[in-house]
């Protein structure tokens, strides 16, 4: 027979595994959503350098891949592990987050400049929010992408900001990724 501090005990180990394992699973899903976004990040900044005056097509291709990736992340995972990763909730999360985001721009007047630095402010504003329920890595992400953008809207001049956050948002997402893989 065990007594109640011994009961206690072992249900507190049993808690911490549960929490444990939690994480890791929000973890593993999260890593390979941020490398995912990681590389789109990349591509969509520096292909709106390249070619500034199709930045917008790009960052629909960009949204529109996402999407793609997600349901086939979803798909992969119910495969596998027989968990629902993604399903109409999170579809319906995100557009709420675009839209908001999208009323903020539209309203705000923002400039150009301002919506590249916008963005990843916001998103890194529920990643951030994401880290008090699940995890500090993604406060540290989060908090680490918005010093890094901030610092490169009041320093980096003209279009080479689009080079700046390809570095930042996109290498700091999938830096981020790889770093909640080893977590």
């Amino acid at each position: 027979m065990i007594d109640s501090k011994q009961a206690s005990e072992a249900l507190n180990d049993i808690d911490d595994t549960v929490r444990r394992v939690r994480q890791s699973q929000i973890y593993q899903v999260s890593s390979l959503v941020m490398l995912m976004w990681g590389v789109l990040a990349f591509v969509g900044n520096v292909a709106g350098w390249l070619w500034p005056r199709y930045g917008l097509y790009f960052w629909f291709t960009v949204y529109g891949v996402s999407a793609i990736g997600f349901v086939a992340l979803s798909a992969y995972h119910r495969s596998k592990d027989r968990i629902r990763v993604f399903d109409s909730r999170y579809f319906l999360t995100f557009a709420l987050i675009a839209a908001f985001g999208i009323f903020c721009c539209y309203f705000g007047h923002f400039t150009p400049r301002q919506q590249t630095v916008f963005w990843p402010i916001y998103i890194m504003l529920f990643y951030m929010m994401a880290g008090v329920w699940f995890g500090h890595a993604f406060l540290v992400i989060g908090a680490t992408i918005i010093a890094l953008t901030l610092i490169g809207y009041a320093y980096i001049p003209g279009i080479s900001l689009l080079l700046w956050m390809a570095v930042v948002n996109g290498g700091g997402l999938t830096v981020g990724g790889l770093w909640m893989r080893r977590s």
